[in-house]
């Protein structure tokens, strides 16, 4: 993986002291005229320089011909102006000195050839000067500290700690407008555009060490570079939360493959692993997404998963509790001594269990009572308070009282006052005072449920990956020889030399080449055993008879032999068959799979579930991207719906998972040592109880 650059700022994008417009118009009805019209009247305090060969005077200041033109130093230039005219632009800027430029015009790697040769040009001309680069095909950035407004948005957001970054420049319109009308605070605002030059990735690493940002948000359509994405990640949300959605995942475009392990994986998975691997929270939706950065910016992250509810309505409470089980989060046990004080401030009919009904009539001092009992309960992470209008609901000052409390409590508090017309006096306090509101218990729950999974996340300890001792030159020899014979399939045999070079088991075997090395092989092995066609050409050996089992004398072995050739040859006659595979008949047993097919985006995309002929028709599976690490591995176990049989059911004893996590750990590194290897199924894997070790009976190998 690339290694970070720590050294990356981009404060020439954050933090400039001038800026260029490059195509500024006076006409409204241009883009030159909005960008140029956002810097100046949002609040930048540096210096401005229009450019624009055909006037003199912009907006009140005066206008250049071209960018050398201008008397003083330039730290950032924005690009409106045809396309074919923005590589001179950035020649003149790179000359100047320019060291970052926004090219928001279009017409570039988004419309076909010419424009991705136009595209290369640009990012060329930035390299030879050192120039940092945004876009093209994009609608600009924001920064609410500095401030900057260098984009044809509509307004600008008020100051927050909300980062947030995009693909889409009309996604990011609508959030801001979104954002307006529900007074959402922002740092910094991008619209990523071609990603030419800089990328989701570059931006993770220096939000990451942003004061400003509490929360780093994105909607992603593609990750540049999905290694390093992970890697930086997962350095970044250790500190700072990330949140992503990614749009694009259906399955529609994938390419056919040959393996369980492909037919399995694909785009959609290999981003839930590495989202999961890297600490990004998913977000489902754009609300999602900002129900859960709202409450990260505004709120501590809980302690524990312990919550307690207050309503004044039986219902609203139960749809919380509910909400919270299905979330993974616990209903706080409130104290004895809470409970008491409850009992004794609240009328006879209210609930001083969790949830806490203070009753349809609660007025404000009775939800202060309650909300300041559940904070003070050590038993308590975090509380959710819900308020439903009634005629006697004294909603401005239950919203004062609560932000009372959060403004003494350690604890996070989110709101869910129901309602829309009446409550909106109350929720704009709530804004006010930085405390998250949601209009339904279950919003406000998830939100939740996202902080105690990132205090965990936080909490994990970074992966530890070992390595154990393989003979990489005897594997990279094998490929050698297949891929010298113009072949990418790995058959049998040389799949059990891959396999015994990374210590992966597999039952005893032996290539037969002729009936009677076959018999005398079944002989030297003990009966029963099976037998297996063996053909780099033929993968799916079950769909043609090429698997026997239970053969029990060398006569039955013999005779298996000149048959499944007959077959093979009439199935395929082009098949470069070598043989039968004789090997030992295992008994007993589980089985599982264990594979990996290689994601364009993230590399190595590890998969592991219920194994045999049933794996393609429940998909009872779970994903990793390598390398990973024991625990990483164990997860993967825990995870599949089966899992229980392995742990051992009705008096089974258990089965060997540690051997299982061992062979898991061993392919990851063989996949990641060797990159030319494209999918691996073992199918199955046969483990065994507990201490008695897994074997791997089939091995389906592709390079590229």
């Amino acid at each position: 993986m690339a290694s970070q650059d720590s050294s990356l700022t981009l404060d020439q994008f954050f933090s400039p002291r001038s800026v260029a417009v490059v195509g500024a118009s006076a006409d409204p009805t241009k883009l030159g005229y909005a960008v140029l019209n956002n810097v100046i009247e949002h609040g930048f305090t540096g210096v401005v320089y229009p450019i624009n060969p055909k006037a003199d005077e912009i907006l009140g200041l005066p206008t250049y011909p071209n960018l050398l033109a201008v008397p003083g130093e330039i730290d950032l230039i924005v690009v409106v102006i045809p396309p074919k005219a923005v590589a001179g632009a950035l020649e003149e800027a790179g000359q100047k000195g320019v060291k970052g430029a926004i090219v928001i015009t279009a017409g570039f790697r988004e419309v076909g050839p010419q424009g991705m040769a136009m595209e290369k040009e640009l990012l060329a001309i930035a390299r030879k000067y050192g120039m940092r680069l945004i876009g093209p095909n994009c609608l600009g950035i924001i920064d609410t500290y500095a401030p900057l407004q260098a984009s044809f948005a509509l307004g600008m957001p008020m100051q927050g700690k909300i980062a947030f970054m995009s693909q889409s420049g009309a996604l990011c319109t609508s959030i801001l407008d979104m954002a307006l009308a529900d007074d959402i605070g922002f740092s910094r605002f991008v619209s990523l555009g071609n990603k030419a030059d800089l990328n989701e990735i570059d931006f993770l690493q220096v939000w990451g060490n942003d004061p400003n940002s509490k929360v780093i948000t994105a909607y992603l359509e593609g990750i540049a570079d999905g290694g390093r994405f992970i890697e930086v990640a997962r350095e970044v949300s250790k500190r700072t939360p990330v949140i992503a959605i990614k749009s694009g995942t259906t399955e529609a475009g994938s390419k056919a493959v040959s393996s369980h392990t492909g037919t399995l994986a694909g785009s959609e998975k290999a981003y839930e692993a590495a989202f999961l691997q890297a600490g990004v929270l998913r977000a489902g939706s754009v609300q999602d997404l900002f129900d859960m950065a709202i409450a990260f910016a505004q709120q501590p992250l809980p302690a524990t998963d312990a919550v307690a509810v207050v309503t004044n309505a039986g219902g609203p409470g139960i749809m919380a509790t509910d909400a919270l089980e299905r979330a993974g989060l616990q209903l706080a046990s409130l104290t004895a001594e809470t409970q008491a004080l409850l009992k004794a401030g609240l009328p006879a009919a209210a609930s001083a269990a969790n949830p806490v009904d203070v009753l349809g009539d609660a007025m404000a001092d009775r939800y202060a009572l309650a909300v300041n009992a559940v904070a003070d309960d050590p038993n308590v992470g975090a509380i959710i308070v819900v308020l439903t209008p009634q005629i006697m609901t004294q909603i401005r000052e239950t919203a004062e009282a609560v932000t009372q409390v959060s403004r003494r409590t350690g604890k996070p508090i989110l709101t869910a006052f129901m309602g829309k017309q009446t409550i909106g006096q109350g929720e704009r306090i709530l804004r006010a005072h930085g405390l998250p509101n949601y209009p339904v218990p279950e919003r406000a729950v998830a939100a939740l449920a996202a902080m105690v999974r990132q205090k965990g996340w936080q909490e994990r300890p970074m992966p530890q990956v070992e390595r154990f001792e393989a003979d990489r030159d005897a594997v990279a020899e094998v490929f050698r020889q297949v891929k010298a014979e113009g072949r990418l399939a790995i058959g049998d045999a040389e799949a059990r030399a891959v396999q015994a070079a990374y210590g992966i088991p597999f039952p005893k075997s032996v290539l037969a080449r002729s009936a009677e090395e076959a018999g005398r092989a079944a002989e030297e092995i003990g009966f029963p055993v099976v037998m297996k066609i063996t053909s780099p050409d033929i993968l799916h050996k079950t769909d043609i008879g090429g698997v026997r089992l239970n053969l029990q004398n060398a006569e039955a072995v013999r005779d298996t032999f000149d048959l499944m050739v007959y077959r093979a040859q009439r199935y395929q006659p082009s098949a470069d068959i070598w043989g039968c595979l004789v090997q030992q008949q295992v008994r007993g047993g589980k089985e599982v799979l264990l594979g990996m097919n290689r994601d364009p985006q993230f590399g190595p995309l590890l998969v592991f579930g219920l194994g045999g002929i049933y794996v393609e028709a429940l998909k009872d599976v779970t994903f990793r991207v390598a390398p990973i690490d024991r625990r990483q591995a164990r997860e993967m176990l825990n995870e599949i719906r089966a899992y229980p049989l392995l742990r051992g059911v009705r008096g089974e004893p258990p089965s060997d998972t540690d051997a299982i996590v061992d062979a898991i750990l061993r392919l990851s590194q063989l996949v990641t040592d060797f990159p030319e290897i494209v999918e691996i199924d073992i199918n199955p894997l046969m483990v065994f109880e507990q201490g008695k070790g897994a074997l791997g009976i089939d091995m389906r190998l592709i390079l590229r």
